[in-house]
């Protein structure tokens, strides 16, 4: 057989396995999704989770299905001497999959482990040519393009439990592993059509602006200073906005909330 054929036959073989594989996974996710929600999970959801609360039953059920999937397929570890609860997990769940629903979803492809602390958690950022550590960062949250997020318990479940303050750690960081998905973190998420990235840029870039200036001249808005900090950012503490204060945000900023609208395919303003 020639080296050419060979290589065909190694390709051909590959691209059938592939397509093999990805049916499975397919059946596999279906057959998760149909599963009855644990009752204990929508304790845990009702009494958490208030955002929960206000979702129609359609997407209360596509919530359920997906919850199913995500916690069968990522890794949990508890940190700083957590011990992981289903209610952890859960309530993690539940907010990472609301930013799927009403749309087609490969459920974080680059995800693989969830790392939970307690509380907020100190990050070594420098150390000196001793290795003497010379500057550390508290921190609430982190999303690494590398497969992990980090979360800190406490602030995952205030920010699940008050669902109208616009900060929500899960949603943040879970719009950065969105926006990673293309291999960059640039505040551009994988869009639906490729007429959709024009207007996406120029929205996005536009507000970006308009937010750096309000918060150089510490000027009030609905969304966070942090989101003028870079472009991915902004992406996900508009994502924070979007899902939380929406009124407040269709208000200040009507092209962003239309571009975040059109993009997670969901309307928070007819949930309440």
């Amino acid at each position: 057989m020639q080296p050419a054929h060979v290589l065909f036959s190694l390709v051909f073989v590959m691209g059938a396995l592939y397509g093999v594989w990805k049916l499975g996974l397919g059946l596999r996710r279906k057959n998760l999704r149909a599963l009855p929600i644990n009752p204990v999970w929508v304790e845990f959801l009702e009494k958490n989770v208030r955002i929960y609360r206000h979702l129609p039953t359609p997407l209360k059920e596509e919530l359920h299905g997906h919850m199913q999937v995500f916690l069968h397929e990522k890794n949990f570890e508890g940190c700083g001497g957590l011990e992981l609860t289903d209610e952890i997990k859960v309530t993690v769940a539940a907010q990472a999959c609301l930013l799927l629903l009403n749309r087609k979803t490969n459920y974080y492809p680059k995800l693989t482990s969830i790392l939970i602390y307690p509380s907020t958690y100190i990050v070594k950022n420098e150390r000196d040519e001793t290795g003497l550590v010379i500057q550390e960062q508290l921190h609430l949250g982190e999303s690494w393009e590398t497969g992990m997020v980090v979360l800190a318990w406490d602030e995952v479940l205030q920010g699940a439990y008050n669902s109208h303050d616009g900060s929500n750690v899960v949603l943040h960081e879970f719009a950065h592993q969105l926006d990673q998905e293309d291999g960059e973190a640039d505040g551009t998420p994988i869009l639906e059509k490729r007429s959709q990235y024009q207007s996406w840029a120029r929205v996005l870039s536009n507000e970006f602006t308009k937010l750096q200036k309000k918060s150089f001249n510490r000027l009030t808005t609905v969304m966070n200073d942090y989101g003028a900090t870079d472009a991915c950012e902004f992406f996900a503490v508009a994502t924070e906005t979007f899902f939380e204060r929406s009124q407040e945000l269709k208000l200040q900023y009507p092209e962003l909330y239309e571009e975040l609208k059109s993009y997670y395919k969901v309307d928070p303003l007819t949930w309440s």
